[in-house]
């Protein structure tokens, strides 16, 4: 194998096993096999296996970050976003995708190392959050900034409760409140302007 395909491998399988089996079982042995690799090589490619696990976690969020933004990108009012936001809930769930950054977050509560790390990856997502509030109705109900926080935190939550509960049903009913409270703003905006 390559040494691009080599590290490929290794990313996918440190994906698969956060994904699947949780930061607590993400060992070398575990991601080599899934990689297919000799588990040496996580150390020659990444120097450690938490280097290995913040690419991982660094890969997923380029994905997921490139699907959002698509989706952000197509809106037109603030329902459209709620409607992106649900979809890409939706997906999430499915792939498994903030299953790897739950995983890691609940790493860095307990690594004082691993926790500036996490939180460096955080960040963008409520900037990411706050650009696509400003400019809607809900930019009016704060700094785009505070409420990109809790956003970012209620997405994270609701992600945590359908996965704990095997339900999400909760969550997906309150997108489709969202999505009723994002009409009534976007009307109320297009009054206001009239």
């Amino acid at each position: 194998m390559a040494t691009a395909e080599t590290r490929e491998a290794l990313v996918a399988g440190a994906i698969a096993t956060l994904r699947e089996k949780g930061h607590a079982h993400a060992s070398a042995r575990e991601i080599a096999g899934r990689a297919g690799c000799n588990q040496a090589l996580i150390f020659y490619h990444f120097g450690s296996v938490e280097r290995l696990l913040l690419a991982a976690l660094d890969r997923v969020a380029d994905l997921r970050r490139e699907r959002y933004q698509a989706l952000v990108d197509e809106s037109r009012n603030l329902k459209e976003l709620v409607a992106a936001a649900r979809t890409v809930f939706e997906e999430d769930l499915e792939l498994g995708h903030t299953a790897v950054l739950v995983e890691m977050i609940a790493a860095a509560q307990a690594d004082a190392e691993l926790r500036p790390e996490v939180a460096t990856r955080l960040r963008p997502w409520r900037g990411f959050a706050a650009d696509a509030l400003r400019g809607t109705p809900a930019a009016r109900l704060g700094p785009p900034e505070e409420l990109a926080h809790g956003v970012v935190a209620m997405y994270l939550g609701l992600e945590l409760l359908a996965v704990l509960d095997d339900d999400p049903a909760p969550a997906m009913a309150l997108f489709d409140r969202a999505g009723s409270l994002a009409t009534l703003l976007d009307l109320f905006s297009l009054r206001r302007r009239s």
